[in-house]
């Protein structure tokens, strides 16, 4: 018998999965060049195309759908027979969550919720793969992403927008902010999810033929506009701290819905877990205030002073 492409299998599932060849590489610890070398193997092995590659990402075809319903199980339950879980203690509470989340918006809250509740005994753990409730100790998670993941509860917290933003150095240099309607016209860094087109076909204007840089992820393009390369479409999530601190400025008052929201979301397990149920009631809280405050910070420009729709 031919050897069973198990680490291939495991790269065509998480990548399958996750939608994003990038994000499904950084969960196997795989260079995206390695981990697109193993699905192509695995495609040249079953003599099948498995995905079809887009702009924002992989989908897969109607072959890599059946490939999925048939290999995804079985591997999870070899995983969970390898790596049982662990139990999480009452006193205890384990978070995980992106790295850009933890550090951009729940860790300067966090000592409101720590005074409010100091007999739990807080885990944080920040990574860009999704952590698995089966094989993990993980008591909840903050995510962001469409709302839905099988098999957990998924609580919204708030809603992610996005707005031109640009160091104030970089302005200085062109001596002005500009108007909506010249905005194509400026350095732009070209964002992961391609996001400008949207920006222009809602505000009016084209985005440009082509970008002073692109990049892969939100927090490296958050940080080429703090370094004054160009103006980004930033989160708000994360960019309202550096506005607030004088680091970003906020070129215009629009504001875009970003296509995902936040949620936290924790397995069935969890849901008599003291703790979780003490840090969704806070967390909500500070939702509620995060929602109001970017509102106040960044208001929609009334209809009539937009140049153009």
């Amino acid at each position: 018998m031919a050897k069973l492409p198990l680490t291939a299998l495991q790269a065509f599932v998480l990548a399958a999965q996750q939608r994003n060849l990038s994000r499904a590489a950084l969960g196997m610890s795989l260079t995206v060049s390695a981990l697109s070398h193993q699905i192509r193997a695995l495609e040249q092995r079953l003599q099948q195309t498995l995905f079809v590659r887009g702009p924002r990402g992989v989908s897969l075809t109607p072959d890599g759908e059946r490939l999925l319903d048939a290999v995804a199980a079985p591997l999870d339950a070899i995983a969970r027979a390898l790596q049982p879980p662990r139990q999480s203690r009452d006193g205890a509470l384990s978070l995980s969550m992106l790295p850009t989340v933890a550090s951009g918006w729940l860790v300067p809250r966090l000592p409101r919720f720590v005074a409010r509740h100091p007999e739990l005994e807080l885990h944080l753990h920040s990574g860009s793969s999704l952590v698995d409730f089966n094989k993990e100790a993980i008591d909840a998670a903050l995510r962001f992403g469409p709302g839905t993941w099988p098999g957990l509860d998924a609580v919204h917290l708030f809603d992610e927008w996005i707005t031109p933003v640009a160091s104030p150095d970089f302005l200085k240099r062109r001596s002005r902010v500009p108007e909506p309607a010249e905005l194509a016209r400026w350095p732009l860094l070209g964002d992961p999810g391609e996001r400008w087109k949207d920006w222009f076909l809602q505000f009016g204007g084209a985005p440009p033929k082509r970008y002073v840089a692109n990049f892969g992820d939100t927090e490296t393009l958050h940080r080429a506009a703090l370094e004054g390369l160009g103006v980004a479409l930033g989160r708000m999530t994360m960019v309202k701290p550096l506005i607030e601190a004088g680091r970003l400025v906020a070129l215009m008052p629009q504001r875009l819905r970003a296509e995902w929201s936040h949620y936290l979301v924790y397995p069935p397990r969890s849901a008599q877990h003291p703790g979780v149920a003490a840090f969704r009631t806070w967390l909500l809280e500070e939702a509620a205030q995060h929602i109001s405050a970017t509102a106040a910070v960044h208001a929609p420009a009334p209809r009539s002073r937009r140049s153009r729709r």
